[in-house]
């Protein structure tokens, strides 16, 4: 394992919890390795690692750019891992307000759905 698949699976257990972690680990497949090797090392142990920004400034962007992209399922758990470094809901909802304004008002909707979805799940938003 080189050092920066380690360092980018210390940040993605950080990021997204223990739980998440565990739960990957143990779904890791003759078929799916690869492409998890090359995000934990990659995504994690490389892009987020570089510096100099914070993990809670990389998940602000992360969300983001998977809300204008419109990746709903990493959307979701991103929001769950931007919680997780740091991010307020306040700080969350700008950058979906900012989604809206620059990639267009279906993408921010989807963005809020997906916000005050995770954000109840969290606690941060009372529940209908």
């Amino acid at each position: 394992m080189t050092d920066r698949m380690e360092k980018g699976r210390a940040i993605l257990r950080q990021t997204l919890g223990d739980d998440y972690f565990t739960k990957r680990q143990a779904s890791t497949t003759d078929f799916n390795r690869p492409l998890r090797d090359m995000t934990d090392e990659c995504c994690f142990g490389e892009a987020w690692a570089i510096g100099p920004l914070e993990p809670k400034q990389c998940s602000l962007l992360v969300i983001t750019m998977l809300a204008c992209l419109g990746r709903v399922p990493e959307l979701r758990t991103h929001l769950a891992g931007a919680v997780n470094n740091g991010c307020s809901v306040l700080e969350i909802r700008h950058a979906m307000m900012l989604v809206a304004a620059y990639a267009g008002i279906p993408a921010g909707v989807e963005g809020f759905r997906s916000a005050e979805i995770i954000l109840k799940e969290k606690g941060l938003l009372p529940t209908d």
